[in-house]
């Protein structure tokens, strides 16, 4: 049997949401082991002077505890 636990992050990027997702996670991983999956909860963007500047994503990444 396996516990999983899920905590709830936020990523910014310049580029789009699916770098935001894939840089979230990136980070994530460095100090959080067995992610198994992720549930994008929000994603929404900064605009500045009428332009888009950035993409935010909310997502709740889940992880199986180890034994």
């Amino acid at each position: 049997m396996s516990v999983a636990k899920v905590i709830e992050i936020t990523s910014l990027s310049q580029k789009s949401f699916e770098d935001a997702i894939t840089e979230g996670v990136k980070r994530a991983s460095k100090t959080i082991d067995n992610i198994e999956g992720a549930w994008i909860k929000e994603q929404n963007v900064q605009i500045k002077d009428g332009k888009v500047i950035g993409f935010r994503v909310n997502m709740n990444l889940t992880f199986i505890l180890d034994e």
